[in-house]
């Protein structure tokens, strides 16, 4: 089994601004004719999540989401991804990703290593499945100790390790749900909420984005759109406020714009005064900005010695 690869570069661009250099971290680990990898990476409108190998052959990818929030967008219809569920496509199809940052891990398998009948496989490419219980919830695991630990397996674990991994990913494709069988109906409760938090990705920078220009913009109450995130962890003004702080904390820990004053980087993403940036970033994270700029500087220049 090959040693791990760490790259960094790429010009990835984010919501709501023009491109900037910014570093993403991908680490992958090749297991004979299969790959696994995981990938760290910041707010990004991008056309691939997944490292491709170049093949002849037709290429299998299933990401699972550890952390943070994304949308896989095909053909127009987007497909929210959330921390434990996996994404399962293949390389065949036009597919773009919007995410904030997000850590992921996945697995590039060829068809022949994958022990699924032709006319199954055709049916799961855009198939969404759990990796929080079951099947899911083994492989997440094994993907995670795979792109953590290489260290433990010999040479010849690869090709082994490869064809366990096809096996797994059947398993787990053949006991998901068949979405036109067992699909809920598109119903306003279901389709709204991704809709949404597209929209408000889209326009963090907006300082009159607020919950009562969410709702206007779609057509509905704004009791309703409180009862719609009724079932998310966070409600709609505090979902805004912390994908705006992510997106300024990346930009602060950004080395490329540490000439950028951090007032014009809360303007940047919808805070109108400095003093509620402050006042917020310290309220989630600990710390005053300008104070976590300096220690991301030093830790940054540490790492690079």
């Amino acid at each position: 089994m090959a040693e791990g690869r760490d790259t960094v570069g790429g010009l990835i661009r984010g919501y709501g601004r023009p491109a900037v250099s910014i570093r993403q971290h991908v680490r992958l680990v090749e297991l004979g004719a299969a790959s696994v990898w995981s990938v760290t990476c910041p707010p990004l409108y991008s056309r691939a999540l997944a490292p491709v190998r170049r093949t002849a052959t037709r290429q299998f990818h299933l990401v699972l989401l550890l952390e943070g929030e994304a949308a896989i967008v095909h053909d127009g219809r987007e497909t929210p991804l959330r921390a434990g569920d996996f994404h399962f496509d293949d390389h065949l199809r036009p597919l773009q990703l919007r995410s904030g940052p997000i850590r992921a891990v996945g697995i590039g398998i060829p068809e022949a290593l994958l022990p699924l009948p032709p006319e199954e496989a055709d049916r799961m490419p855009g198939r969404l499945i759990t990796g929080r219980t079951g099947a899911g919830a083994l492989l997440a695991r094994l993907l995670t100790q795979l792109t953590e630990d290489t260290g433990t397996f010999q040479p010849a674990d690869g090709p082994r390790l490869g064809t366990v991994l096809g096996n797994m990913v059947a398993a787990l494709l053949a006991h998901s749900p068949d979405d036109g069988d067992c699909a809920p109906p598109e119903t306003p409760s279901r389709t709204l909420p991704p809709r949404i938090r597209g929209f408000i990705q889209r326009r963090l920078s907006d300082p009159e984005l607020t919950p009562r220009a969410v709702a206007a913009a779609h057509g509905i109450s704004l009791s309703y759109l409180h009862r719609l995130f009724e079932e998310e962890s966070e409600t709609v003004a505090a979902y805004i406020r912390r994908r705006r702080l992510e997106r300024a904390r990346f930009d602060l820990a950004d080395p490329a714009q540490a000439a950028t004053p951090v007032h014009a980087i809360a303007a940047r993403w919808g805070f109108a005064r400095a003093t509620d940036f402050t006042r917020a970033f310290r309220a989630a994270y600990g710390i005053p900005p300008t104070d976590f700029r300096r220690h991301a500087g030093v830790l940054g220049g540490r790492n690079a010695t």
